[in-house]
């Protein structure tokens, strides 16, 4: 039996939460061997006076892990507010977002075989 690898998970806000509760239960389902590290990130966490969205400990979480599953969030508008998916970015040197997908060719007509 594996052990379960551990994913930084945040719930978002707006929509958010429902979209990430169907996320893991679908993971779940699946099998997935997966421990959820669940941190705070979003509107909340700006209107505690974090120009980031994100608290030093959920950074911390994310340096641990290495994976960040997110659902939608809120950044307001105005008053220095950073965006968390630019300060996320640029603190972890991510820039790109890659999506594995595969071709069924020649069984289905595709543009990219």
């Amino acid at each position: 039996m594996s052990s379960k690898r551990k994913i930084t998970v945040a719930y978002g806000d707006g929509i958010g939460p429902e979209i990430m509760k169907a996320t893991l239960s679908i993971l779940d389902a699946a099998g997935a061997q997966l421990e959820y590290d669940v941190i705070e990130i979003g509107e909340q966490v700006y209107l505690k006076g974090i120009s980031s969205g994100m608290e030093p400990k959920s950074f911390a979480s994310l340096r641990e892990t290495k994976v960040f599953l997110k659902s939608p969030i809120t950044t307001p508008q105005g008053g220095g507010f950073k965006s968390l998916n630019v300060t996320t970015r640029k603190s972890f040197g991510l820039f790109a977002n890659v999506r594995p997908c595969k071709a069924y060719s020649p069984f289905i007509k595709t543009h990219f075989p």
